[in-house]
């Protein structure tokens, strides 16, 4: 029973479903009209693990034979056959409808619709471009970023940029913007990745880089522009005044210091570069959301 329930863990990708969800919780506490209620917190984060751990379950039945061909990938639960297809298939069925359902029980309508549709677009529209065609990263970037959305959406029930929320009477706009940075943090750090397995994901027809000879001066140009961009977008919620001026600082370091690793990416042009790359990426988004966080304005 212990195996089968670690298989199950492993079904989910439990520490990047965790990841995931975190920045769900965080921009849902976010949202003005939030205060801290344990209570809430741990249902939106239980919600939100059953909806992520159901994409990636799915994800992994699809590429169940991709992912045998791959080395850190090839004693996943179902490419190993110690799960088989389609148990993996109802696992995925039960805790999706589960945690939509939560969703719409515990918050509202609005974020429940967000998290089904970003389950559908993960498993069933990123997974399988992911063999066609490099926009795949890009499909991918959006189901990506969508659980900070739908953490804000669960807090205000609001999805239109020109509206505002009723706490505050903070623009909406902060909202996209807490999408918008998970968004264009996806395509640096994803395209790290890809750059340090490419053989691996060469090795299983996964078109993942943006150019198709493989990690060229192209990836590492594309890595300084997505980083770059960020900033802007990263300062927003201060200027429409969810957050103060300590986390606008701390943003702008946090992104300086992700450029400088991108642009050492385009120098060295090598791995050890990009796994700067990626180890930088992964301290820049919980920094930056745990910051955003702890200099929230508060309303109420």
């Amino acid at each position: 029973m212990s195996l089968k329930v670690r298989d199950y863990i492993i079904l989910m990708k439990f520490t990047l479903s965790f990841t995931v969800v975190f920045s769900c919780v965080i921009c849902y506490l976010l949202a003005p009209n939030v205060l801290f209620d344990l209570k809430m917190v741990i249902l939106l984060f239980v919600a939100g693990m059953l909806v992520t751990g159901s994409a990636s379950a799915i994800n992994q039945s699809i590429e169940k034979d991709t992912d045998a061909l791959m080395k850190r990938t090839a004693d996943r639960p179902v490419a190993s056959g110690r799960v088989s297809q389609n148990e993996a298939y109802i696992f995925a069925g039960i805790t999706g409808i589960i945690g939509v359902l939560m969703m719409y029980l515990f918050f509202n309508l609005s974020s429940a619709i967000l998290s089904a549709f970003s389950l559908f677009f993960y498993a069933f529209v990123y997974t399988p471009l992911k063999k066609v065609s490099s926009i795949a990263v890009l499909a991918g970037a959006l189901p990506g970023a969508l659980p900070c959305f739908i953490g804000w959406v669960a807090g205000t029930d609001l999805i239109s940029p020109f509206s505002f929320t009723e706490v505050g009477h903070v623009s909406n706009i902060a909202g996209w913007a807490l999408f918008g940075i998970q968004f264009l943090w996806q395509f640096p750090h994803f395209w790290a990745i890809a750059w340090v397995a490419h053989g691996d994901y060469s090795k299983a027809g996964f078109k993942l880089l943006p150019a198709d000879k493989g990690p060229t001066k192209f990836t590492a140009i594309q890595t300084i522009l997505y980083s770059i961009v960020m900033l802007p977008v990263g300062v927003i919620p201060k200027y429409l005044g969810l957050t103060g001026n300590i986390s606008f600082w701390i943003v702008i370091v946090l992104n300086l210091f992700l450029i400088v690793q991108c642009v050492r990416l385009y120098k060295d042009m090598n791995v050890k570069a990009a796994r700067l790359v990626m180890f930088s990426s992964y301290i820049y988004l919980p920094l930056v959301y745990l910051s955003l966080l702890a200099d929230k304005v508060h309303f109420i």
